[in-house]
């Protein structure tokens, strides 16, 4: 009991908005009369488009893709569970030079500002310690908070990197997403082959190319350029 009550006295209880906006709690209500009128919007849409919204099996699709497009980007309403971070109790951060914590793969998916359209893939987090640190599964949390919205895959990959760095004052953060993206499969181009991928280096990572190299090891990704 004694350890419990030390370990619950060394958490740190941070408030996110004083860290970063991409972190703020904060409920999105839709009212009845609000629902109503996307609802219809939803249908007018879609019945100009082709659908058949008198089957019963799209009778309720507007009200089903209201509620879809609510929770698919349910990321704008923060976490509660990512305002906690730990002391690095076991020594000086010297002590370990430049280990890394690595977190990977981290499965997302996102909505692209410029279409509304879905892309998906996998991130890898990792970054040096220095005298905070966070636990392993708020990595993950923190991923889906910031790709559960509109955006696209440059900025949130920045986001990412920005808010840990700032969360755990690390000496280095490193984030690599690669995603598919519909908005260029499904229109446009029509690829169907190609993934985009995109990194984020801040503080050791930028000075340290071995560092970099030994991230990508780590996660099991081939390193541009070999």
């Amino acid at each position: 009991m004694e350890q419990a009550v030390r370990r619950e006295s060394s958490l740190v209880h941070i408030d996110p908005r004083g860290l970063s906006e991409q972190l703020e709690l904060r409920h999105r209500s839709i009212s009845p009369e609000q629902r109503e009128r996307f609802e219809g919007w939803i249908a007018e849409i879609l019945e100009t488009m082709g659908l058949d919204l008198s089957t019963p099996g799209t009778l309720d699709t507007p009200r089903r893709f209201v509620q879809a497009l609510q929770d698919a980007t349910d990321g704008y309403e923060g976490d509660p569970k990512l305002v906690t971070i730990f002391p690095n109790e076991d020594g000086d951060a010297d002590d370990y030079g430049l280990a890394q914590i690595v977190e990977g793969p981290i499965p997302f998916f996102a909505l692209c500002e410029h279409h509304a359209l879905p892309f998906h893939g996998r991130a890898f987090v990792s970054y040096v310690a220095d005298q905070r640190i966070l636990g392993i599964s708020k990595l993950t949390r923190l991923v889906r908070v910031i790709t559960r919205r509109f955006g696209v895959q440059e900025r949130m990959t920045h986001k990412i990197a920005d808010v840990l760095a700032d969360m755990v004052d690390a000496r280095g953060v490193a984030v690599y997403l690669e995603a598919d993206h519909l908005c260029t499969q499904m229109r446009g181009v029509h690829e169907s082959n190609s993934s985009t991928r995109t990194t984020a280096w801040r503080g050791v990572y930028e000075r340290e190319p071995a560092l970099r190299a030994e991230f990508f090891e780590l996660a099991g990704l081939r390193q541009p350029g070999r």
